[in-house]
């Protein structure tokens, strides 16, 4: 289902007052660092971002009963392991603009790169430490699965030739639905939801990372990734083949909402399964 012009700007703008909790969260974050010669690069790799991940974390949060408020912290934690991903991200890959800007590694040199990406991990391992809940496994599960992913795509490029429609999906599963899914899961978690209410949310997670991913790769058909051109498909195209597989995901991830108490945070989730597979940026 597309979403109306009107009915897109109205997420949006609840989008982004979320991101803007987040935003504030992770300034807070920053100045305990703020004497450290990491600090500079660091805000310049955090600046921009949707901040759909920590969006999620924080709306998972209010469904199962928290505040929103009490798991920023947390959300932090997950928008950083994203950014250090996309530090490597960039080295892997030799892109040159990330957000409108050049990327990290470009501007900082790859020493600095490295570096940062390294004292990323601990900071997250600090805000870890300090939270209310244990959700090292839940951080440690999406980083390991991350770094799978990005292993795998590194020798599938390499490979050249066709690739199978399920080895893809299990990249994007491992490379970006994992931090989806663990986002949503550390948010049931934090409000100390029972365990099937962890396991849904935990599923909407994983299934709207799924559709995320495969519509970025739509949109940079001809920039973005290498392997999503190359996917052996039976019949049609595979941009369309794609685009149908996106679309089951993410309503697969409205389904898993369903038995949810009604309200507006559920409703914004709701809202951004359609956003995942319809948006243009």
């Amino acid at each position: 289902m597309k979403q109306t012009t009107g009915a897109a700007t109205e997420l949006l703008d609840k989008m982004a007052f979320y991101a803007k909790m987040v935003d504030e969260a992770l300034n807070e974050e920053l100045q305990n660092y703020l004497g450290s010669d990491f600090y500079e690069p660091l805000s310049y790799a955090l600046e921009g971002g949707k901040r759909i991940r920590p969006i999620i974390l924080l709306l998972s949060n209010k469904v199962a009963g928290g505040s929103g408020v009490d798991a920023l912290r947390e959300a932090v934690a997950v928008e950083l392991l994203h950014t250090e991903s996309l530090i490597h991200d960039d080295i892997i890959d030799e892109e040159t603009i990330r957000r409108g800007k050049p990327v990290f590694y470009l501007l900082y040199g790859f020493n600095t790169s490295l570096l940062t990406a390294d004292f990323v991990f601990g900071i997250i391992l600090s805000i870890v430490a300090r939270s209310k809940k244990n959700i090292a496994e839940d951080l440690a599960s999406a980083a390991l699965q991350m770094c799978e992913g990005e292993i795998m795509e590194m020798k599938v490029e390499a490979d050249g030739g066709e690739v199978p429609l399920d080895k893809y999906l299990l990249i994007v599963s491992k490379k970006t639905a994992s931090l989806f899914e663990a986002a949503a899961k550390i948010g049931a978690k934090l409000a100390s939801a029972d365990e099937k209410v962890v396991e849904v949310l935990s599923r909407y997670g994983f299934n709207i990372g799924i559709a995320y991913q495969i519509q970025d790769d739509i949109l940079d058909w001809n920039n973005g990734s290498k392997i999503a051109k190359r996917i052996k498909v039976e019949n049609g195209d595979a941009k369309k083949v794609l685009a149908e597989i996106a679309t089951k995901y993410a309503n697969e991830a409205k389904t898993n909402l369903k038995d949810l108490p009604d309200c507006e945070a559920k409703q914004i989730l709701y809202e951004i399964a359609d956003f995942a597979v319809n948006r243009l940026s």
